[in-house]
């Protein structure tokens, strides 16, 4: 039996038939569905990246313009308090609101208030009477566009010192703000600060030329003195309250002098106050005049009786002194009229 003869056969590794060559590894779907995952995943965090960036940039804008007040949005009148600030304004109504209100109604607000941010809303630092405008249009007619107003934001955590600069630059360019309103502010602003009320003028007012400043603080001066005797401060004139203080440092007994006229007339107006605060003035200023030689009274009687509606009135006159007796209460009177009335009399009389 013949043997088969066994061969070794080299092949040559490099020399591959042709057609045989290895084919590429497919990706199963699975492996392509991950791989498109990932891709969108990488583009998606990318995307999200450029916006984070740009939300930043936005957010550190916002801040800033918000920071210096440039931010402005409507605000709810009930947000809105007024407590942190002592305001300048008188406590009396201001008569120039109804024109305020008036403009608003026929062509809006043109200048928005400024508020800050706290805890439970909004503090007022600038824009009183137009804030009042709206709260008297909203109670007036109940429309839902005075229930809000437009407001710039300021960021909370300003210096007390730099909202009443604020408020107070923005007052000083009004031409109805009264010197004792200027020195009323700064003496209620020195005292929650701890400094002295010059200091107060001096940085509160700083924007002001140094002789409204010196204005400022001689009124504040006649408020230390008078102001609780004073009950319209606000209507004084520059120069009847400087009248009024240099009197006071001439003489000790003025102010005394004052307080007596102005108690005679607890019920007094503004004008009447004026009136009585002059009065008071031209009698301390006043120099001494020379006695008169006393002239001879006489010791003639003259009685006359007139027929009023209110009954007769019986007149009696004598030597420094006229009487008049009817049945009528002349005390219920308002004191103007009785001082016209005197003083038309007396003036009759003269020769």
């Amino acid at each position: 039996m013949s043997k088969r003869r066994v061969f070794d056969i080299d092949f040559d590794e490099a020399a591959v038939p042709a057609g045989t060559e290895e084919a590429p590894a497919r990706r199963g779907p699975m492996a392509a569905a991950i791989s498109e995952n990932a891709d969108a995943l990488s583009a998606r965090q990318a995307a999200e990246a450029e916006i984070r960036a740009e939300n930043d940039r936005l957010a550190h804008e916002y801040v800033a313009l918000k920071k210096n007040g440039q931010i402005v949005g409507m605000v709810a009148l009930d947000q809105i308090t007024t407590v942190k600030l002592i305001r300048d304004r008188s406590a009396d109504r201001d008569p120039d609101l109804d024109e305020l209100k008036a403009s608003i109604l026929a062509v809006g607000l043109s200048n928005p208030i400024h508020v800050e941010e706290v805890a439970d809303g909004y503090e007022l630092i600038q824009g009183f009477r137009r804030l009042s405008a709206y709260r008297e249009l909203f109670a007036e007619t109940g429309e839902a566009r005075f229930a809000q107003i437009p407001a710039t934001l300021q960021a909370r955590g300003a210096q007390l010192d730099h909202l009443y600069r604020r408020m107070v630059d923005e007052n000083l360019v009004r031409r109805d703000i009264s010197f004792a309103e200027m020195a009323q502010l700064a003496m209620s602003y020195a005292n929650r600060s701890g400094q002295s009320v010059a200091s107060a003028i001096e940085a509160l007012y700083a924007s002001a030329g140094r002789q409204k400043r010196s204005y400022i603080r001689h009124f504040a001066q006649l408020l230390t003195v008078l102001g609780g005797d004073l009950k319209h401060p606000e209507g004084i004139p520059r120069a009847t309250g400087l009248s009024l203080v240099k009197l006071l440092e001439e003489n000790q007994r003025f102010a005394g002098q004052v307080r007596a006229v102005l108690n005679s007339q607890p019920d007094r107006d503004a004008a009447l106050e004026l009136s009585l605060l002059r009065s008071a003035v031209s009698g301390g200023q006043a120099k001494p005049k020379k006695a008169k030689a006393p002239t001879p009274r006489s010791s003639a009687k003259t009685t006359i009786k007139l027929n009023r509606p209110e009954g007769v009135a019986k007149c009696t006159a004598s030597s420094g002194r006229f009487e008049v007796t009817l049945d009528h209460d002349f005390g219920s009177i308002e004191p103007r009229r009785l001082e016209a009335a005197a003083r038309a009399f007396l003036d009759s009389l003269k020769d």
